[in-house]
């Protein structure tokens, strides 16, 4: 083939932008497949090529041809604009795709991207009408109208929960994972917005699909805004035993001792009535989010009864049944130090399988020791030989990490710790400190040992405990990594059994 026909066909524009579009197609839908960001990268570069490349020759997309083109020359024209406008239709649903990932709300964002890929691609089909076969659109769309008006009619149901949509995402009332309640009472999470209408997961774990004309209309609570974190209240009636000062000083240890909520803002008690037959208490704490509002409000109940039972508090009876009480109710009679080690023992897991006799004679053993707002029970790293049990306050158990002091978990009354301290070798990992005025009694090991050799049982209950609160991340008690792996409870139970001289198999059942 001579060299002047080869030189011709490289500079036919009808050439160039064919094999211009065969290697776009081919690169983007082939080689690039399976990368999105480079094959997102090249259909920009392609583009920028293409339109350069339509100028050189002076093919302008939006300009219509003359009326006295060739036929060849104007189905050419025509093919280099539809390429044209099918380009920039991608690239521009590419854009509005690249700012949604930027402001990170691709999914609570999807009917506002379908609204706007909608209407590019609209506007790049009638440009194609327009520009390239030389329709009047305007005219179109005029005659169009009455159509639109019978379609609108038909879909106005359809259309309002389009529309409303639109406004419920651009006003941003909620987005997707945020908690919600409605003024008819339905609630729960949101997992998905779309054309129809928003999607919640209730409490029951069942998928309620709402319109989203409904929703426009509803008055909707968000629990998830300004902050992920839920205020929570609840209420309790004690008996006037105390003064009520005394009183809200045992409700704010509730809340002092409480794992499942947040100490910031710091929870408050609030003294809401007082009259001959109890004292009204609003107790006002803050969860991490509304969840967590359920397991941390159970949390609480069952810390009310524990600190009230410490402290000698009966709870009052409700308003509804307060008229059976006449009189004004009188302090609950002091208990004696040995019935309240008893009442210990005698709640204590650990020892549950105990006779009332044995429950007894090691109630006699323990020992009461107080401790100030601060003063540290056990240091991390130090050796406990005794079984600690918190008759009153709370304590804090916190360790040493690359960030500083980490506070692992509270403990209120009825919680005991040292058990780690029955394992040879075995040190605290944490320090215990008292963050209020704190009563405990302390069960030695030698009255331990005389229980072992008659119960070799509750070194099991000892193993079992230091696995399970190793494998949870809150363990008190040993370095002894065995101590993380549930195999390890027969072996940290033979240890124990040795320690305290128990014969293997001695008591236990067969």
């Amino acid at each position: 083939m001579d060299a002047s026909i080869l030189t011709d066909l490289a500079h036919d524009p009808l050439v160039q932008t064919g094999v211009l579009a065969t290697a776009g197609a081919l690169v983007t839908h082939v080689l690039l497949r399976r990368y999105p960001a480079g094959r997102l990268i090249f259909q920009f570069a392609f583009f920028a090529g293409l339109t350069a490349l339509l100028y050189h020759h002076d093919i302008v997309p939006y300009v219509i041809a003359p009326g006295d083109t060739p036929a060849f020359e104007r189905i050419f024209l025509a093919l280099a604009k539809i390429i044209w406008w099918v380009n920039a239709v991608w690239v521009l649903t590419s854009f509005t795709r690249i700012f949604l990932i930027f402001e990170r709300r691709p999914h609570e964002s999807r009917l506002m991207q379908d609204v706007v890929v909608g209407v590019i691609y609209l506007g790049g089909a009638l440009s194609v009408l327009a520009y390239v076969f030389n329709v009047p659109v305007g005219t179109l769309i005029a005659t169009s109208g009455v159509f639109a008006i019978i379609l609108g009619l038909a879909l106005q149901n359809t259309l309002a929960d389009v529309f409303s949509g639109i406004a419920l995402n651009l006003s941003r009332a909620y987005k997707v994972g945020d908690w919600i309640v409605l003024s008819d009472g339905n609630q729960g999470r949101v997992v998905e917005t779309n054309w129809r209408g928003t999607s919640l997961l209730n409490a029951a774990n069942d998928l309620v699909v709402l319109p989203n004309s409904n929703l426009a209309k509803a008055q909707v609570t968000n629990l998830s805004s300004p902050n992920r974190s839920h205020g929570v209240k609840l209420r309790v009636r004690m008996m006037p035993t105390l003064a009520p000062s005394a009183i809200s000083a045992v409700m704010r240890n509730v809340l002092l001792s409480s794992n499942a909520i947040l100490s910031t803002p710091e929870p408050s008690v609030e003294i809401t009535s007082l009259d001959a037959q109890a004292i009204e208490f609003e107790l006002a704490f803050r969860v991490r989010d509304f969840a967590s509002a359920s397991a941390a409000r159970n949390e609480v109940y069952d810390l009310i009864y524990r600190h009230a039972r410490a402290a000698g508090l009966p709870l009052a009876q409700p308003k509804e049944a307060a008229g059976v009480f006449v009189g004004q109710s009188q302090p609950a009679a002091p208990v004696a130090p040995k019935a309240i080690a008893l009442r210990l023992v005698d709640t204590l897991p650990l020892l549950a399988s105990l006779t009332e006799t044995e429950k007894q004679a090691l109630a006699e053993t323990l020992t009461r020791k107080t401790y100030r707002k601060g003063e540290v029970l056990v240091k991390e790293g130090g050796k406990l030989s005794s079984l600690v049990i918190i008759r009153t306050g709370v304590v804090g158990v916190s360790c040493h990490s690359e960030e500083g002091e980490l506070e692992l978990r509270r403990l209120a009354p009825g919680d005991y710790f040292g058990e780690g301290g029955l394992v040879p070798s075995a040190c605290e990992t944490a320090t215990v400190r008292a963050l209020t005025f704190t009563v405990v009694y302390e069960v030695g090991q030698a009255a331990l040992a005389k229980l072992m050799q008659d119960r070799p049982s509750i070194g099991e209950e000892i193993s079992q405990t230091l696995s399970g609160r190793a494998k949870g991340g809150t363990s008190l008690a040993t370095d002894d990594d065995s101590a993380a792996n549930p195999s390890a409870v027969s072996v940290l139970a033979s240890r124990i059994r040795r320690l305290f001289l128990v014969p293997p198999g001695w008591g236990e059942r067969p």
